[in-house]
């Protein structure tokens, strides 16, 4: 009897010993809707449909990115489940595309989704909802605020940054220019102009001699740059998307105007607007970036490259390698599971944004070397640093050290 006491003592002991050891690491685990010990909802929009739908290869790259995660047994042992749905770049679309995968899905987060209307559209939202709005597909300044706006962050360049890099470049090289600025009449526009200003500081006012602006609906850009050519400009800040940077380009050149010239990274594509501007009317223009160009021969033993190409080939190998958008969507999704994997056992929202609010000197295979990722509890913005690039009548060529634009310090 005693015996038989004694054993039930000693597995009352043990059974006790097992409780308790094993309390603590499940203590350790913290959930949000959308985590669970084997699954990670992520949503996320992009427009596979409308007049944007060429940005939806960023999204299928996202998508081939995380079954590669998944392959490779998840995130601390989590699958990624990837809900990505179409907002046709529409604002009322995005707005009903994010409360289904908040409300319906249930998703921990909303990653990378394209577009400053339709961000801005949903952002009071998913702040009053404490919903991370993590790595905004957007160069917008406003992603930056955690101030008021804690539950966003940006993740590309602001066209802030940029703006300020030009004039730091040319206060270096061109310190006597008469500058003209041509920029889109909207938000896009108006941040590149700002950063050109914060940049320049006080000589701002007597260098800038000309500011000339067109509008989306516009069917040439010759009225503003006939403006800006009369003012003696001799530094031109092209602020242009696509179209409009390719009849700039080809204008300047029919009208002998030489002024020294920059434009927006957004538009620096070989294929899409120097080739129809034609090659040789875009040598020695200036530009800049932070990813690597796998086109670009120079990168063809590069490690990182070799990555990108060895993730390609196996998980989606029809995408265009020439298209840098596959290159961006491979990095945003590579920052992300950085985070993800930072935030261990506690995933919850709160946690997500505190990691991704504490990112130290992060590098991934695509940023251009010398670019890091950085983020601080009051810097919510991770990529401010830029490559100086310059066209040599075939391809862009690096040039210079990396330069940092960095809003917070303007």
């Amino acid at each position: 009897m005693l015996l038989s006491n004694e054993w039930r003592a000693a597995v009352a002991a043990g059974a006790l010993l097992a409780v308790t050891s094993v309390a603590p690491a499940q203590a350790q685990k913290k959930y949000d809707p959308g985590a669970s010990d084997t699954e990670i909802k992520i949503g996320n929009m992009f427009p596979y449909s409308g007049p944007a739908s060429g940005y939806g290869t960023i999204g299928k790259v996202e998508q081939a990115f995380f079954q590669m995660i998944n392959d490779q047994g998840g995130i601390n042992g989590r699958r990624i489940n990837f809900i990505s749905y179409d907002d046709a770049y529409s604002p009322p679309k995005a707005v009903e595309q994010t409360r289904k995968l908040v409300e319906s899905d249930e998703v921990l987060l909303i990653f990378n989704p394209l577009g400053t209307p339709s961000n801005t559209a949903i952002q009071k939202y998913l702040n009053a909802k404490k919903v991370p709005q993590l790595f905004v597909a957007t160069g917008a300044t406003k992603w930056g605020e955690p101030q008021k706006f804690p539950w966003t962050m940006g993740w590309q360049p602001t066209y802030q940054s940029e703006g300020i890099i030009y004039a730091k470049m040319i206060l270096k090289d061109q310190p006597n220019a008469k500058i003209g600025i041509l920029y889109q009449n909207d938000d896009f526009g108006k941040d590149y102009v700002t950063g050109i200003k914060l940049g320049l500081g006080d000589k701002a006012k007597s260098m800038i001699v000309a500011e000339a602006a067109y509008e989306l609906a516009d069917a040439t850009i010759d009225s503003p740059l006939l403006k800006l050519k009369a003012a003696g400009v001799d530094v031109l800040v092209d602020i242009t998307t696509p179209k409009f940077a390719a009849q700039t380009i080809r204008k300047v050149a029919e009208m002998n105007w030489k002024p020294v010239h920059y434009l927006s990274s957004v538009s620096q594509s070989v294929g899409g607007v120097l080739k129809p501007a034609g090659l040789e009317n875009g040598k020695d223009i200036i530009s800049s970036y932070y990813l690597k160009d796998p086109a670009d021969p120079m990168w063809k033993d590069d490690a990182g490259i070799k990555a990108w190409h060895a993730f390609i080939d196996k998980y989606w190998p029809e995408a265009d390698r020439t298209n840098v958008l596959n290159v961006y969507g491979y990095a945003a999704a590579q920052t992300l599971v950085h985070v993800l994997k930072q935030a261990g056992d506690d995933l919850t929202r709160a946690n997500v944004m505190k990691q991704a609010a504490n990112i130290n000197d992060l590098t991934l295979d695509t940023l251009l070397p010398g670019i890091k990722i950085k983020t601080t509890p009051t810097d919510f913005y991770p990529i401010e640093e830029l490559q100086p690039l310059r066209f040599d009548g075939e391809k862009w060529v690096p040039f210079g050290p990396v330069l940092v634009g960095s809003v917070q310090n303007n």
